[in-house]
């Protein structure tokens, strides 16, 4: 198992149990599964999503979904069943593994980077938050990459409430921005 899952076991667990007063440890919050997503626009060309299926698939380590619309919208001359996007859904050890990567690795590469924002909590304990180049993963191929594309990163986790999340997320290593540093 990567070294995040460890600390999770030997560090975090202890005191989230200790901080939030849980006397189940199984009600001490933790991560349920990471989606890792890009949506492409109707008006791009078609080969745009074999080429977002393999960098996901090269950053994940996981073979990604072409996802497809689930209804009709005539403003964005969209019909039921036309590819969207594509995504992955990670778990278990390929989870720990991609946020370790995703903390270590990855956010400190990012231009200009101060954290991640601390508001993208959704009031049910997950946290979601955007990338605009996957460039700064080590698995792309900067001169095979046609265009310029963004992911998103939703971080579910067992959590009952955004405070509880955002400390499991802090012990975790997540690097949030300060408020006075926005």
């Amino acid at each position: 198992m990567p070294d995040i899952y460890q600390t999770y076991k030997d560090v975090v667990k202890p005191s989230l149990k200790e901080k939030l007063g849980c006397t189940n440890i199984m009600k001490v919050p933790r991560l349920s599964k990471i989606l890792v997503s890009t949506g492409i626009g109707t008006g791009e060309e078609r080969d745009a999503f074999p080429e977002a299926k393999k960098n996901i698939t090269a950053i994940t380590g996981q073979s990604a979904v072409i996802t497809k619309s689930k209804k009709n919208i005539s403003n964005f001359k969209l019909r039921k069943g036309y590819p969207v996007g594509v995504m992955v859904t990670l778990r278990n050890q390929k989870m720990y593994e991609f946020y370790d990567r995703l903390v270590h690795t990855v956010l400190p590469q990012v231009r200009d980077f101060r954290g991640v924002s601390p508001k993208g909590f959704d009031h049910s304990g997950n946290y979601n938050m955007g990338l605009n180049d996957i460039s700064v993963f080590s698995e792309i191929d900067l001169d095979k990459l046609k265009r310029p594309m963004g992911i998103n990163i939703t971080i579910v986790t067992t959590a009952e409430t955004d405070d509880e999340a955002r400390e499991l997320l802090k012990l975790l290593e997540m690097p949030f921005a300060t408020e006075s540093g926005k």
